[in-house]
């Protein structure tokens, strides 16, 4: 490859990053309002929103950012210019149990809350699931180039 096509691989994949970085975040975000409205109509105190649960709030959103940006170069080089729907499950597959094994880890959850593990797997299955349709359509539109 020449220098230059290298660099416009490098600039359509940073594209396809931040678009998914924001497809993912906002994904993210809408999740932790919808647990947070959940938690509320079970009647949990207002004190929710304190500065621990702000910090925590913030990080996962950092991380989501991140998250969603390393998927989106990586799924631009996973399916090039392929149109094999097994690549792009897959892709989402992956990076969606990694990512509900880490919280897992993260979070300390024991046997008895099976439900919140499953939850969390499903939520970010979600989020790359959107985040994939995304990209999908921007590879389909020409707004993001596949790799080549």
């Amino acid at each position: 490859m020449t220098l230059p096509s290298l660099q416009t691989e490098r600039i359509e994949s940073c594209k396809a990053g931040v678009l998914a970085a924001i497809a993912f975040s906002m994904s993210e975000l809408g999740m932790q309002l919808f647990n947070t409205i959940v938690l509320l109509s079970q009647g949990e105190q207002l004190a929710i929103f304190t500065v621990s649960l702000e910090i925590e709030f913030l990080s996962r959103l950092a991380i989501a950012v991140i998250s969603g940006f390393l998927f989106g170069v990586t799924y631009r080089y996973i399916i090039r210019g392929d149109n094999n729907s097994h690549l792009k499950d897959g892709s989402v597959l992956a990076f969606g149990i990694v990512r509900g094994l880490a919280l897992w880890e993260g979070m300390g959850i024991i046997s008895g809350q099976l439900w919140l593990v499953g939850l969390l797997f499903g939520e970010s299955l979600f989020c790359f699931a959107l985040t994939r349709f995304l990209l999908d359509f921007a590879l389909e539109r020409k707004f993001i180039k596949p790799f080549l």
